[in-house]
């Protein structure tokens, strides 16, 4: 398959669940709304939650044992770095009240001025540490 054509299927299947949660559920596909919501989640409401999350686990999982190319090498640099990656992840999600999916892929095509500034912030902070990363440590391009 093209290179090209694989990230725009992606997209779209995003861009088509997250449509469809909203539109089936009344809910937003922010995975750390979700993920968070399990634990103070009342009893009913934890079963979509699971069924959302246990989707995006499988599917990769059969992604990745499927088709093992289609996702890379994994680039971690060690159990230190993954910790203090998600450590960042998490704090900077309840920061930003919420996540790149749930600011940039529902907030931004409801209008949401709010996420459309968090969205900004998010690629501004990418692009800021891709530069420092490779041009000032020195780092693998």
């Amino acid at each position: 398959m093209s290179s090209l054509f694989l990230p725009l299927l992606g997209g779209a299947l995003i861009g088509v669940s997250a449509s469809l949660l909203l539109l089936l559920n009344g809910r937003i596909a922010g995975i750390s709304g979700i993920a968070g919501g399990l634990f103070g989640a009342a009893s009913g409401d934890r079963g979509w939650r699971l069924s959302f999350l246990a989707g995006m686990l499988g599917g990769g999982l059969l992604l990745r044992f499927g088709w093992p190319g289609a996702l890379g090498a994994p680039h971690v640099s060690g159990p230190g770095w993954l910790v203090a990656a998600g450590l960042l992840v998490g704090v900077g999600t309840r920061l930003g009240n919420g996540c790149t999916s749930g600011h940039g892929v529902c907030g931004i095509s409801r209008g949401s001025r709010r996420s459309l500034v968090a969205t900004l912030t998010f690629m501004a902070a990418a692009i800021l540490t891709v530069f420092v990363v490779r041009h000032v440590l020195g780092g693998a391009t």
